[in-house]
């Protein structure tokens, strides 16, 4: 079975190394990637078309080169991607950016740095089903990792 992928996007390593030690209750199921910018997660994402379902990517907004929210603009408007969810996960955000990243890159969710743990992982989780839920994935080997009210 291809592991589906989780993506987390920050320019700052270790950021990074917390979100996927907060993730880390779904890397049995899930590949926990990260990429330390938005290039990179572009790279990734070139090289996962087709080969891995990517459900999530958890973004931070300020980062060298393209920002986070623009980011999630151009992949909100991939076909490849359509079904993919967003958190944008941000300390630095102005209330305009907040309000471009629901209006115009259509996040899921906004968590803000610090977050809370619980938090960050119950909201994967959620978004994770949706998005088994709405692309029609054979769900049995990673049900145990799923919301059960959504499925």
């Amino acid at each position: 079975m291809v592991k589906p992928v989780i993506l987390c996007v920050d320019d700052q390593r270790d950021v990074l190394a917390a979100m996927k030690k907060n993730l880390e209750p779904l890397a049995g199921v899930f590949d926990i990637m990260s990429a330390e910018s938005a290039g990179e997660a572009d790279e990734l994402l070139h090289q996962l078309i087709g080969k891995q379902p990517v459900p999530l990517i958890i973004c931070d907004h300020i980062m060298p080169g393209e920002n986070g929210i623009d980011f999630l603009i151009r992949l909100g408007s991939d076909p490849r991607f359509k079904n993919t969810r967003k958190i944008l996960l941000t300390g630095l955000a102005t209330h305009q950016d907040t309000i471009r990243a629901i209006n115009e890159a259509h996040i899921d969710r906004y968590l803000e740095k610090p977050w809370h743990e619980d938090r960050l992982l119950t909201a994967a989780g959620h978004l994770v089903t949706r998005f088994v839920v709405e692309s029609g994935l054979d769900c049995r080997s990673i049900r145990d990792c799923l919301d059960p009210e959504q499925l």
